[in-house]
């Protein structure tokens, strides 16, 4: 199995990366590096903080830990900064100011508690018992309902009634 240095994973992972976005197939093509080693470095490069989307789409496309990360690292540039760092990813800063106000205005409502969680189920639970006895209960009437029919049909009615 072949090594290769960082600078040339890194290289290729780039290729990857904005502006380029090249599908992970038409890198493994061109370099004749496994799909799944591509699919390792660019896991690698993305846990080390650079913008690797998990798909080779446009920038309004990407992941939200990809667009999160561009918000987190332009925050503090100013606009020259910020605009280089644009241009090198193949962004716009409307993007980026965009997907800052969705973070900003996201609901961020604290997790329900594991008693919460366990209430709920148990009231679901019961629900669905009670839906299931209801249901056997409507079965068994349309049971007995076509067993009557079935028997007026063989007997007749009886004229007493």
């Amino acid at each position: 199995m072949p090594s290769y240095s960082a600078e040339f994973k890194e290289q290729v992972v780039r290729k990857l990366m904005p502006p380029h976005n090249q599908t992970v197939a038409a890198v493994s093509r061109e370099t004749g590096i496994s799909q799944a080693s591509l699919y390792n470095w660019k896991k690698q490069f993305r846990a080390k903080g650079f913008i690797v989307p998990k798909k080779s789409t446009q920038a309004d496309e990407w992941d939200a830990k990809a667009k999160l990360t561009a918000v987190i690292q332009t925050a503090a540039m100013n606009e020259s900064e910020r605009s280089e760092y644009c241009r090198e990813r193949g962004l716009y800063p409307e993007q980026i100011d965009a997907w800052r106000e969705v973070f900003e205005s996201a609901d961020t409502e604290a997790p329900a508690s594991k008693a919460e969680l366990a209430a709920e189920r148990k009231k679901s639970r019961a629900l669905e018992k009670e839906l299931r006895r209801k249901e056997k209960a409507l079965a068994e009437a349309a049971a007995l309902l076509t067993l009557s029919k079935k028997w007026q049909a063989i007997w007749g009615t009886n004229e007493d009634d």
